[in-house]
């Protein structure tokens, strides 16, 4: 078996500065380097102690990260020569201030994105906000300027998926709002959970939007269901209707999860409503009431 090929990517900011020689003279060159120790006596300031060698040096590292990371996303998607060129210059031209304070926006803007569908008030502390983001720009921005330096690839890989969970998270949201017996104001937040409580009861037809139901809702619902037979696709169309275009995919991807299911044929069948529960509380959890009113 061959060797795999590892190929050298090193923080975009070190490969740039190898290019000062040849792309800027001597005094940008050195308000460059000035500009480089100010936002690193920062970085010390904030993200580590800074009263220690080694709380200077964890700055410099987050420091050439937090520049590499702005870098990239500055020069977009140029061939990597290209790019560095280009890196050069936005540092000679527009200031290294900039190009970390792009870096860093892009953290902050990760950071208030959630991480999960399951959303509770501690995510809304400005404490628990403030360590999130200092953990995460950690993560990112942490580069060994003599090693290879993946956090633009991470971040990207992030800002995908936590883009995926927002769009989940506010189409539930949207569905609490929108409960047909008035919104839903727990703190708390299922939003899988709401969204697939909302999915399974509009196999019922008529468009009604449920994000929260109890025994006796359910009840009712279970028997309507098998005494009318109502067209299932022609309810989940309708409910769908009713939706903003922006949150319709999210929904109708839980739908196609639902559609060959167990519960929403059970549902149709013979199963006892108590047994009906228990499933459904698999798929919505903490967004049912599980005991009678």
């Amino acid at each position: 078996m061959l060797p795999s090929i590892v190929i050298e990517k090193l923080p975009r900011l070190v490969r740039a500065i190898r290019l000062l020689p040849a792309k800027a003279s001597a005094d940008e060159a050195a308000a460059l380097a000035d500009e480089l120790a100010g936002i690193t006596a920062m970085v010390a300031e904030k993200f580590t102690n800074d009263r220690t060698a080694e709380g200077i040096q964890r700055a410099q590292l987050l420091t050439v990260g937090g520049m590499s990371l702005g870098l990239e996303y500055l020069v977009g998607d140029e061939e990597e020569d290209v790019g560095d060129e280009a890196a050069i210059r936005v540092l000679v031209g527009e200031g290294a201030e900039l190009v970390f304070q792009q870096g860093f926006r892009l953290v902050r803007e990760l950071a208030a994105l959630p991480e999960d569908t399951l959303v509770g008030e501690y995510d809304k502390d400005p404490v628990y906000a403030q360590r999130r983001l200092k953990e995460l720009f950690v993560d990112l921005c942490y580069a060994e300027p003599t090693e290879t330096w993946s956090g633009y690839e991470r971040y990207l890989g992030q800002l995908k998926q936590r883009e995926g969970v927002q769009a989940i998270v506010r189409a539930a949201e949207w569905l609490r709002r929108s409960h047909w017996d008035g919104a839903v104001k727990d703190p708390d937040l299922n939003a899988e959970g709401v969204i697939a409580l909302a999915a399974v009861f509009a196999i019922e037809g008529g468009g009604r939007i449920v994000a929260r139901t109890g025994h006796k809702e359910f009840e009712r619902f279970v028997a309507t269901v098998r005494k009318t037979r109502p067209d299932f696709e022609a309810g989940w169309a309708a409910f769908l209707e009713r939706l903003p275009t922006a949150h319709r995919a999210v929904v109708a991807e839980r739908i196609a999860g639902l559609r060959d299911g167990a519960l929403v044929r059970n549902i149709a069948g013979t199963m006892p409503v108590q047994q009906l529960f228990v499933e459904l509380e698999n798929y919505a959890g903490s967004e049912i009431d599980a005991e009678y009113p």
